[in-house]
């Protein structure tokens, strides 16, 4: 009798799973249509994609950031080292004397050189275009020195970028960031300009390392001599007399490229599902904008992460951003703050894709356990 019991019972009491929830009913249900099983479960599995939880989302959106951070600065660092060439003003660009050498020992060095007669090598011509950067490099230099500083930005890059769509992901979701309307915007807003402080606190000193060895003949071969010599001659604030200036850049820049980013993914893409090529555009685009909006402050920037290395006194007495707009405009006028507008965005655009592209392709990668996602999928 209790057998008979117990075998009525079980079959007319059944256990239901569901991805977020579980309860137990006691007539005899009918089987859930395994065509609305799929479609639940796809419905559940895009929402994961777009919204991982808060917390344990972390780790997966600061991986796939570092990844996307090394992708894209290894990928486009030669036309970033033509930049930088050209946003040296060539007034204050001269043949480089060696750190730390006072201006009347440039000067001397200058005039020793022009009255020299042989073994000594010329002042160089002044470059206004890419390709002419590129035919002097290959001629005087050689192309492996448009690689010379990679290592500093992938030593950054790294930990930069996993603070910074970290920080990203973090604040867009607790700000209302992946609402609809102006709300949405603001806070996707937002999480841009936190990201890009945190990042930027990091990267800094890496990037200032980059551009020393980036200019035209630069005496540093290795990442540790640079830092070392920087160190010993100007101290640590060299490392950071860019910093305010780099994030009055860097927050409007990353608050114009995240909120274009997410209204031209949503454009392209409304489903939200997997899309290399909407990621890629998107973020295309997104850089490209950013980069232009924001070039006469790269420029300054650059002049300052750079005046270490420049013989010129009001350059190496430079400590503000607004003294380097000033010395920009009376050495070069206007013009001077658009100075490498096009290797900047050349730069930027690409960059930007790569990067939106690593970081959507590894956030999936990393949430599917290592299986690699498929165009399309919900994923």
């Amino acid at each position: 009798m209790s057998s008979s019991t117990s075998s009525s019972s079980s079959s007319t009491t059944q256990f239901h799973i569901h991805p977020h929830s579980a309860h137990l009913t006691g007539s005899v249900p009918p089987i859930q249509p395994a065509g609305e099983s799929s479609v639940a479960l796809e419905e559940e599995e895009e929402h994961d994609y777009e919204s991982l939880p808060v917390g344990s989302g972390w780790a997966v959106n600061m991986a796939a950031g570092a990844m996307a951070g090394i992708s894209e600065h290894a990928a486009i660092f030669p036309v970033d080292s033509i930049k930088t060439r050209m946003q040296v003003l060539p007034a204050l660009n001269p043949i480089l004397s060696p750190l730390g050498a006072s201006s009347a020992t440039a000067s001397a060095s200058s005039s020793a050189a022009a009255t020299a007669t042989a073994g000594v090598r010329p002042s160089p011509p002044q470059l206004n275009t890419i390709m002419q950067h590129v035919r002097s490099i290959s001629t005087t230099e050689g192309l492996r020195s448009l690689w010379r500083g990679v290592a500093s930005v992938i030593l950054g890059a790294g930990p930069a970028h996993a603070a910074h769509f970290g920080m990203y992901e973090f604040i867009r979701e607790i700000s209302g960031g992946r609402g609809e309307g102006w709300s949405g915007v603001a806070g996707t807003a937002l999480a841009g300009a936190a990201a890009t402080i945190s990042s930027d606190a990091l990267m800094n000193p890496f990037d200032v390392i980059k551009q020393r060895m980036q200019i035209r003949n630069s005496p540093h071969r290795t990442v540790l001599s640079c830092a070392k010599t920087v160190y010993a001659r100007e101290g640590l604030a060299a490392f950071y007399v860019s910093y305010p200036t780099t994030l009055t850049m860097s927050v409007p820049f990353t608050a114009v490229q995240f909120t274009a980013y997410e209204s031209l993914k949503t454009l392209l893409n409304p489903d939200g599902s997997y899309s290399p090529i909407t990621h890629c555009t998107a973020g295309g685009i997104a850089g490209g904008l950013a980069a232009a909006v924001t070039t006469p402050l790269d420029v300054a920037k650059t002049l300052l992460q750079t005046r270490g290395s420049n013989s010129d006194p009001r350059i190496r007495a430079a400590r503000s951003m607004g003294e380097a707009l000033r010395i920009i405009k009376d050495r070069d006028g206007w013009r001077g703050l658009r100075r490498g507008m096009l290797p900047r965005v050349l730069t930027v655009a690409p960059s930007t894709a790569i990067s939106w592209m690593s970081y959507e392709f590894f956030k999936v990668l990393i949430r599917q356990n290592g299986h690699l996602p498929e165009s399309g999928q919900a994923a």
